[in-house]
């Protein structure tokens, strides 16, 4: 080998150790902060994976306490529905009374246009088909009675204490005016309801046929207006009792 041969191999070789000393030294440059690199990207994808977790439950939060705010106002709502309904019955209600308390503010100014009476069979309150047909022929002069009030007096017979007695007087009569309001539509208004209790026996209750006879319920649909005619009786005040 001459001179020139062995002066470029030298060169070379220089130049292959100078090449790899400097990739070397980028690689230990670098390697830390590609690292470094790395755990950033993984730092901010855990963050933003966190974030989005924190706004997903913080939607859902919102979202649970806009419905509780709803339910919240649709019950307020319906109370106050509830109130106003409770404040139209107590009016109505008081109404009825008023009309009723005048309607009946004295009886003697009414005239009788049709009655009945229906048994019970002891300690029943419970009305018997023979009890509805009666009721039925009576209703069906209801339509053509101006002016008109039914009055419902229930009755028991003398067996029992007399508290209960009246309480299942009341429920006897009581059976007839639902009967009456839900079969043929005549208002509770329009109806005065007694109960007697064994205070006025029709018969004696000293026989099984007279306490028999005691516990029934009588009906009388009466008017304020002159017979045949469409104006009141001659009266200045309405019935009472």
């Amino acid at each position: 080998m001459n001179r020139a041969s062995l002066v470029i191999a030298l060169a070379a070789s220089m130049a292959a150790s100078v090449g790899c000393t400097s990739k070397n030294y980028v690689k230990q440059q670098t390697t830390p902060l590609i690292n470094k690199t790395n755990e950033l990207d993984d730092l901010t994808a855990q963050n933003s994976k966190a974030i989005k977790d924190v706004d997903a439950r913080a939607q859902q939060g919102i979202q649970q306490v806009t419905q509780a705010a709803a339910a919240a106002d649709q019950k307020a709502q319906a109370a106050g529905q509830q109130a106003s309904q409770a404040q139209q019955s107590a009016d109505n209600a008081v109404h009825r009374v008023d009309v009723l308390s005048n309607a009946v503010a004295n009886l003697d100014n009414y005239r009788v246009v049709s009655e009945t009476a229906i048994h019970f069979g002891f300690d029943k309150d419970l009305l018997t088909s023979q009890a509805k047909e009666e009721l039925d022929k009576l209703a069906a002069n209801v339509p053509n009675t101006k002016g008109y009030i039914i009055t419902v007096e229930g009755g028991t017979d003398s067996v029992g204490p007399a508290d209960y007695n009246y309480s299942l007087s009341e429920r006897r009569a009581n059976s007839v005016i639902q009967y009456l309001g839900s079969k043929h539509n005549i208002p509770a208004h329009k109806i005065y309801l007694i109960g007697l209790g064994k205070d006025k026996p029709v018969q004696e209750n000293k026989t099984r046929e007279g306490r028999a006879a005691n516990r029934r319920v009588d009906i009388r649909l009466m008017t304020n207006t002159a017979e045949g005619q469409g104006q009141p009786a001659a009266t200045s005040t309405p019935p009472s009792m």
